[in-house]
């Protein structure tokens, strides 16, 4: 048979499969269905392309009322897990029978969803209450949209628990997430006999504490991030042993003092996992692999999984010994981690950081990278913050570019100019000295408390190809100097997408920038 008469239906089904998988599942099954094919059609309807439905981001209605009308009755005893938005919950979710629906993602989900849809006279009650076993909530609330974390603690969290009551896994996600809170509510608040998995952000370290005082008794996987770790409150929390918890991870989104808080993570004797992120300040010694061995593993003799980043920052004036890279990496080869690495950044006269953590390096923010960081590739960072007491050379973008390939949002302290280390490099607009770096998934850049040569760094098209830059945040004088007044060709190309200009000092309201920043 010639090459020209091979048609998609002479191909074995194990090709087609492989073929009709590089589509969506509800591409495959709108546009194969009713072809009047019985193959494609018994194909369509594989497991493979019916187990799992995603409905977001389809605007199609006329789409949405066939899979409604015709093609969910036919799949429904197939159907496991559906993703979808609040504005469809009802449509798909009553357009039939779904004896097997265990799993469901709801995005953009917010505290309206769950007073309407968690309730007793809601018509997705059944559903809810009965089937899901899974459940993952991709939050849009704001900070701003919500009146306390203990009425979105009581009316969201807590509800949850209440509502499905054969709820195994719950995740809470998103750009932001209200910390739950449990700080002076009643012990039987976020209650559950049937929950293993949680996935949640905490207002505080206490909250985290209060959460594992006997409430969850069946959870073995606890992922939380917290919003800050304070001095701990007057009331005693159960300590008793966590035998069931096995997977424990814990991020804390903000630098804090009380490391001694942690040291409860004790109390975990059984886990099998643990992942650490956290930024301690006010100590006067760096916390070193020595210290995560004898103050934490010790007493974990199960644990076979250690995920971690942890940070010290430290005035140099209270350290009571030599700092060297040396001696802390020696700590990690002594714990058995061969692994891990360190960075000891100087990013003031009288301020140092130091960081250890494990490889690869799994998290997606880092923190206090300065001008000495290993030269490894940190394929999970998006958010990135670089400070220095020395001036960053153009050789130095180039690494961070080259090291951090999905980055997202930079953020840059540095008061020092490029030209005392670097004078070649803001030469002039068409100097070919430097390699010109490329950020091809940057989108928000803040050199807001920067030196201005690192927004000529960025802005100067000679020297970086930003194509996706929509953030900006920047001092208005340092702006109007390296664009010259927005009349700068140079600079222009990089501007061109910037959607949103965060400007430390005022604008001037009788300027007109529109035609420097198109797309404002």
């Amino acid at each position: 048979m010639s090459r020209s008469n091979i048609h998609l239906l002479d191909l074995p089904n194990e090709v087609l499969f492989i073929i009709l998988r590089k589509l969506t599942n509800i591409d495959v099954l709108y546009s194969l269905l009713d072809i009047n094919n019985g193959r494609l059609d018994i194909l369509a309807q594989d497991k493979i392309f019916t187990n799992i439905l995603n409905f977001v981001d389809i605007d199609n209605i006329s789409l949405i009322d066939r899979f409604c009308i015709d093609i969910l009755p036919r799949i429904h005893h197939n159907v496991k897990y559906i993703i979808l938005e609040p504005i469809l919950m009802e449509h798909i979710l009553l357009a039939t029978v779904y004896p097997n629906l265990t799993e469901l993602k709801i995005f953009n989900f917010e505290q309206q969803i769950a007073l309407k849809y968690f309730t007793d006279e809601s018509s997705l009650r059944s559903i809810f209450r009965q089937q899901i076993t899974n459940l993952i909530l991709v939050n849009n609330d704001t900070n701003e949209s919500i009146s306390s974390l203990k009425d979105y603690t009581k009316n969201v969290y807590a509800n949850i628990l209440n509502f499905f009551k054969n709820l195994k896994h719950l995740t809470i996600i998103g750009p932001y997430v209200p910390g739950l809170s449990l700080c002076n509510l009643p012990s039987t608040t976020f209650y559950s006999s049937n929950l293993t998995h949680l996935c949640i952000n905490m207002a505080t370290f206490d909250d985290c504490l209060y959460l594992l005082d006997g409430r969850l008794k069946r959870l073995t996987t606890f992922n939380v991030t917290v919003y800050s770790i304070n001095n701990s409150s007057t009331i005693v929390h159960n300590m008793d042993k966590l035998p069931n918890l096995k997977c424990f991870s814990l991020e804390t989104l903000f630098r804090f003092q009380q490391y001694d808080q942690i040291l409860s993570l004790r109390r975990m004797s059984y886990l099998e996992s643990l992942a650490l992120y956290v930024c301690v300040k006010g100590r006067n010694r760096i916390i070193d692999g020595s210290c995560v061995q004898n103050d934490i593993l010790v007493y974990m003799p199960q644990l076979h999984s250690f995920t971690f980043y942890i940070n010290t920052s430290i005035d140099t004036r209270d350290l009571s010994y030599n700092l060297s890279r040396e001696n802390v990496q020696q700590t990690l080869v002594n714990i058995g981690q061969q692994n891990a690495t360190s960075i000891i950044n100087y990013h003031t006269t009288y301020a140092v950081a130091c960081s250890i953590f494990s490889l690869p390096f799994v998290f997606d923010y880092l923190e206090n990278v300065g001008n000495i960081f290993p030269n490894i590739v940190f394929s999970y960072v998006k958010c990135l913050l670089v400070q220095d007491n020395d001036a960053f050379r153009h050789e130095f973008f180039v690494r961070i570019a080259q090291s951090f390939p999905l980055l997202e949002y930079l953020r840059i302290f540095n008061i020092e100019s490029q030209l005392l280390v670097d004078p070649l490099t803001l030469s002039s607009d068409h100097s070919q000295s430097y390699l010109m770096v490329e950020y091809l998934h940057l989108t928000s850049l803040d050199v807001g408390y920067s030196h201005k040569d690192y927004l000529e760094q960025f802005l100067n098209e000679t020297k970086a190809y930003v194509p996706y830059l929509t953030q900006l945040t920047v001092c208005h004088r340092h702006l109007k100097i390296v664009t010259k007044n927005f009349t700068r060709e140079t600079t222009r190309r990089n501007c061109a997408k910037v959607k949103r200009l965060n400007i430390i000092s005022p604008l001037d309201n009788s300027e007109d920038h529109s035609h420097y920043f198109p797309s404002l």
